[in-house]
């Protein structure tokens, strides 16, 4: 399926109402998984990035030619849509352009960009700053202006509810739908009123809660979600968490036990090659054979 039409099933899956659960991926294994599960578009988390491609933490030491990667890597195994988590857009407006541009040739359907000053962090750390709101517009306006597919969409984020709380949160939403957003994300409310207050405020376009296991923001279902006005439920990184879960279970038990068999606790070689569709290159294989 071509991009554009991956991303006008998206704009219109998010236009016809009803709060879609978006899970995050690190990488096109997880995005694999999230797809053979029926999820209807899966995120690009740039923590989960930062966490399993480098072993760090999200302080701002991904760059953009190794989102981009990821995000081509991530198209090629699905044809869900991609929300892709593009930081702070690595700069000022012209950076912004740059970083859209590639972006959506790497296969982007939407494109997340922050108010955070450089270096940013993550929106559940303390220690967060914000540039000024002109500085902020600025990024969107560019990001907008600098799309070349009408239905890739822009994902104007705000973490001032932590440096400058929740009414200046809402003004700079409120501003970057002026700007030409199509989807605000206001980040980390501390409290089940805050939350409320966010659609309320800003009624006749999508919001994005961002719902972080351990993090600030209270966790609640998506039919409540739904009932607050939200469109989009992000999990970004319930897969990397149980990922690590998993991995320290099975090689504690490795470790301890010495062996391990297709009764332990991990996906058999099978189903492995299941997800990964060694069918689909095997039929491949067999087509292209001389």
């Amino acid at each position: 399926m071509l991009n554009h039409e991956v991303n006008k099933r998206f704009k219109d899956r998010i236009a016809s109402g009803g709060a879609l659960m978006l899970p995050g991926a690190a990488n096109a294994l997880a995005a694999r998984v999230i797809e053979d599960l029926g999820f209807e578009a899966v995120y690009l988390s740039g923590a989960g990035l930062t966490n399993t491609f480098l072993g760090m933490p999200d302080l701002a030491f991904v760059s953009l030619p190794e989102i981009a990667q990821h995000t081509a890597a991530i198209r090629d195994a699905t044809e869900l849509p991609i929300v892709v988590d593009a930081d702070n857009g690595f700069g000022n407006g012209l950076n912004v352009r740059h970083t859209v541009r590639t972006l959506e040739r790497a296969g982007a359907s939407a494109i997340q960009l922050e108010d955070q000053k450089t270096p940013k962090r993550c929106g559940h750390f303390s220690g967060k700053d914000v540039v000024p709101l002109a500085e902020a517009r600025a990024r969107i306006k560019a990001a907008v202006d600098s799309r070349q597919d009408e239905n890739t969409l822009i994902v104007a984020r705000t973490d001032a509810a932590a440096t400058d709380g929740m009414t200046e949160a809402l003004d700079r939403a409120a501003a970057f739908i002026e700007d030409g957003a199509d989807i605000t994300f206001v980040e980390a409310p501390q409290t089940v009123d805050d939350l409320r207050a966010i659609p309320k405020a800003l009624p006749g376009t999508p919001q994005l809660v961002n719902l972080v296991v351990g993090g600030k923001t209270p966790i609640l279902s998506v039919d409540e979600f739904t009932e607050m006005g939200f469109s989009l439920v992000l999990y970004a990184n319930v897969a990397l968490q149980s990922a690590l879960y998993g991995m320290q279970t099975a090689l504690t038990q490795l470790r301890d036990q010495g062996r391990m068999d297709e009764d332990g606790p991990l996906a058999g070689f099978l189903e492995r090659q299941r997800v990964v569709r060694k069918d689909l290159f095997d039929d491949l294989d067999k087509r292209y054979a001389y």
